[in-house]
């Protein structure tokens, strides 16, 4: 993705997903950076940010979103995403 808004290096959770976004009058879809981070030092939150590789978008302008998660917030993140993931798992197989 030329021209990124997040930092996007070895450490990055996710560098490569299928991404959509949508809203009043269009939907695209693109590849998409999913990262998760916390502060190096004293850490007080989580933050979840998002990217779509705006050479795949026509609508939307080059942005990222990011979400700031408490501790107990992020835990309570992991264990939907447990959750789900267990529920796709049962019906794969």
């Amino acid at each position: 993705m030329p021209d990124r808004l997040l930092k996007i290096n070895a450490y990055t959770t996710f560098d490569m997903l299928d991404g959509s976004a949508q809203g009043h009058g269009f939907d695209e879809e693109a590849f998409a950076v999913l990262n998760v981070t916390a502060p190096r030092r004293e850490p007080d939150h989580v933050t979840l940010e998002l990217e779509l590789d705006n050479t795949q978008l026509e609508t939307l302008p080059a942005h990222a979103d990011r979400v700031t998660l408490s501790a107990a917030q992020a835990r309570e993140l992991a264990g939907e995403l447990q959750a789900y993931a267990a529920r796709v798992e049962a019906a794969e197989e």
